[in-house]
């Protein structure tokens, strides 16, 4: 029963319209059992003494009334039984997707985001279709198999024994074939999964796609992965076919034995004319939950398949949590931060990031981090906000050790803006207020002009209610990146980290946004990450970051001093703006 512990609180949630729609149907199967009665009654009753038209009017009226009775409670019997299907899927739903929020950034690293899309379509859509019709079925194989049975065996018991000698042959069909249609199902669902994740890769890349003439080249990867989504389902099909015409084999076996013997019957006067014919009835109605039987099984095998998938999502454990030791009554942070003798690597096999890096921030400081492309920058800030696990007693904010300072505050007061900007599809206006959604206009206004694109949206046609692409596709690398540091400062964060968040505005308008910055976080902690040497020369303190080791450390005046790495890249970079800008002059002459 582990398969189904995820969905049983919400099947027990709806416990209630469930009883109520089960209900239901329990009477309107045992009233659909009084119609074969009523046409036995009038069969035999036409041309003796006494029956007549009358007669058959009040007997075709009674179907009739049963007939409107039973549409009635059907209606009913499916808005509760199938509207609580909905009901627990929305349920299910919320709770994989709250999951996945809570689940750390390396899940995100090893899982595709097609698979994980495919879960949430296909996989969901087949636990709804178990828990929807799995009670329909099941009511109907109980009630209706025990009671046309009694009914079947009170018009004559010779002929129901001889109806049902071909019917145990299902049992072994639904066993055999049950389990491989579990397995294909399962395969089924796989390849969609990597059918989605190509479709969402190559839709998601469509501009390098294009950029590199390799449009043949997508279209033949997601050919490939649609035809081997078609092999699958078509390996499930020849099982399914199998299995439903191997029913319907056996159901007109047992009708030929029925037609043959009950004919007979009825010929010798052993039964009537009008039994028999309610005995062909209540066999059909004896066969249909045999019918079911392997519908509901289909059900099972495909639903359990995908609870199976879904939970192996579920059982995934986020590897950054709330320690035990977390001191609830942090609640606010001010910006110091120190890194004491910092030893780190993603895991064992991988070379060391950091070898006893130590170094500090105080509080309202601005720190500039500098170092060749891979030399870690970016972990030290993604060690900071814990989006990996540090060592032990290695950062302290506050003078707190990380681990007692809770996943939320740390969160809330750190706002990290990453080189490569996500921004969703929706307004200007909607991105910029994201982390403060009741802020005025008067505050993003001066927002957008701290990050120097208020006039870039003023010359939008929509200005800030223009909405952006997916991913903001409509706007250019330097405008994504002053929109998220507008985002960024109308929260207003106690620790502001930009990780290289101007890489793609030109050098001056870079230079321009980080002195306005600095002096508009005179007194809150603020860490760079920049390539740019030129635009980190106002930092309070650069750190210089080469081979694992804080190589150095200081103040832009003082690494000039030192001769070393920091004065070696300021002087190349200085030589290569000076060759731009030549380059610049010459061609505008």
């Amino acid at each position: 029963m582990k398969t189904f512990e995820k969905i049983t609180p919400f099947i027990k949630k709806n416990i209630h319209k469930l009883i109520f729609g089960i209900t239901l149907l329990i009477i309107i199967d045992l009233i659909s059992l009084v119609i074969p009665k009523i046409m036995q009654y009038a069969i035999d009753g036409i041309g003796t003494e006494g029956f007549t038209k009358l007669n058959l009017f009040y007997a075709g009226g009674a179907i009739f009334l049963i007939a409107a009775l039973m549409a009635f409670m059907r209606y009913f019997w499916r808005f509760f039984l199938l509207g609580s299907a909905w009901f627990v899927d929305r349920s299910v739903r919320q709770e994989y997707f709250d999951h996945l929020m809570s689940l750390s950034a390396n899940f995100f690293n090893r899982i595709k985001t097609g698979d994980l899309m495919a879960y949430a379509i296909n996989d969901l859509n087949a636990v709804r279709m178990l828990v929807g019709f799995s009670f329909v079925i099941g009511v109907d194989i109980i009630v209706l198999t025990v009671a046309s049975l009694f009914f079947m065996v009170n018009i004559n018991l010779r002929l129901t024994l001889l109806s049902i000698i071909p019917l145990p042959l299902l049992s072994i069909i639904i066993i055999v074939l049950g389990k491989k249609i579990h397995h294909r199902f399962g395969k089924v669902q796989k390849t969609f999964a990597t059918m989605s994740g190509k479709v969402q890769e190559s839709i998601s890349g469509i501009r390098v796609v294009k950029a590199f003439v390799q449009e043949e080249s997508e279209l033949e990867k997601i050919s490939d992965s649609a035809y081997d989504y078609v092999k699958q389902n078509l390996s499930l099909v020849r099982i399914q076919g199998i299995f439903h015409p191997s029913f319907m084999l056996i159901i007109g076996l047992s009708m030929m034995i029925v037609m043959v013997y009950g004919g007979e019957a009825t010929m010798i006067g052993e039964i009537t004319i009008g039994q028999f014919i309610a005995f062909i009835q209540y066999l059909g109605m004896f066969v249909w939950p045999m019918i079911a039987i392997g519908w509901v099984v289909n059900l099972y095998q495909r639903g359990t398949a995908s609870l199976k998938r879904l939970n192996e999502i579920f059982d995934e454990q986020p590897e950054i949590i709330d320690e035990k030791t977390v001191d609830h009554s942090i609640s606010q942070l001010k910006g110091k931060i120190e890194f004491k003798h910092l030893t780190f690597r993603y895991n064992e096999k991988n070379p060391l990031i950091f070898e006893d890096a130590t170094f500090s921030i105080e509080f309202g400081e601005t720190l500039a981090i500098v170092g060749k492309t891979g030399c870690g920058k970016s972990t030290l800030t993604d060690l900071l906000t814990r989006i990996y696990n540090p060592p032990k007693e290695s950062i302290f904010v506050d003078e707190n050790e990380i681990y007692k300072i809770s996943l939320e505050v740390l969160r809330k007061n750190i706002i990290m803006i990453p080189q490569d900007i996500f921004l969703f599809s929706q307004t200007v206006k909607e991105n910029i207020i994201l982390g403060k959604p009741e802020a005025t206009e008067e505050e993003i206004i001066q927002v957008t002009k701290n990050a120097q694109i208020y006039d870039d949206i003023i010359d939008f046609r929509e200005g800030f209610e223009t909405v952006v692409g997916e991913r903001g596709v409509t706007l250019s690398g330097g405008q994504k990146q002053r929109i998220a540091i507008a985002r960024a400062l109308i929260t207003d964060p106690n620790i502001l980290i930009l990780d290289d968040a101007l890489s793609a505005v030109d050098t001056k308008t870079e230079k321009r946004i980080l002195d306005h910055l600095i002096k508009l976080r005179k007194n809150k902690t603020t860490i760079i990450i920049a390539h740019r040497i030129s635009s980190l020369q106002h930092a309070d303190k650069i750190i210089v970051i080469d081979d694992a080791k804080i190589a150095e450390q200081g103040t832009h005046e003082e690494l000039l001093k030192i001769k070393g790495i920091y004065r070696d890249l300021f002087e190349k970079q200085q030589l290569e703006e000076k060759i731009s800008a030549t380059k610049h002059t010459d061609k505008r002459k």
